[in-house]
């Protein structure tokens, strides 16, 4: 059993964002909370500027694979105490219904996955993801710090 509490982050493609907010969870929430992402369209593998700037920010990334929202649902599911949208998409879709019944909550971010141009440029875009996540998520750590 993984102690803490479980958060699940969902995007439409589960390749960039939701990942980039796992991987940050797992390495700043240990013992606290316990980071899991998907998508109700999966790509089926993680964008790699998503899994470059986690290992920039020395985050390690054999987690990472892109899987269908449908693992997280179901009574035969791990429970989410929260889930969170980072996309959208995925917010305004149909979500299937999440054992325990966890809190929702919406954070749209900076799409990586869709940068376009350069590598340079694209890889600018996934460091404004992850500090847009990363200050989120740390939020999230402080006010669990106020009980």
């Amino acid at each position: 059993m993984i102690p803490g509490k479980n958060i699940l982050f969902l995007c439409t493609g589960n390749s960039a964002r939701s990942v980039i907010a796992e991987g940050i969870l797992r390495h700043r929430g240990a013992g606290r909370y316990c980071g899991f992402s998907a998508g109700s369209m999966p790509t089926g593998k993680p964008n790699p500027f998503a899994l470059r700037v986690l290992e920039r920010h020395e985050i390690e990334v054999s987690f990472a694979r892109s899987k269908s929202w449908d693992e997280f649902a179901g009574p035969q599911a791990r429970m989410m105490h929260i889930t969170i949208t980072v996309c959208d998409n995925a917010a305004g879709e149909t979500c299937p219904i999440w054992p325990g019944m966890p809190v929702l909550v919406h954070w749209d971010v900076a799409d990586s996955a869709a940068g376009t141009g350069s590598d340079k440029k694209i890889a600018a875009v996934s460091e404004v993801t992850y500090s847009q996540k990363y200050r989120r998520i740390e939020s999230l750590l402080a006010l669990s710090n106020l009980n």
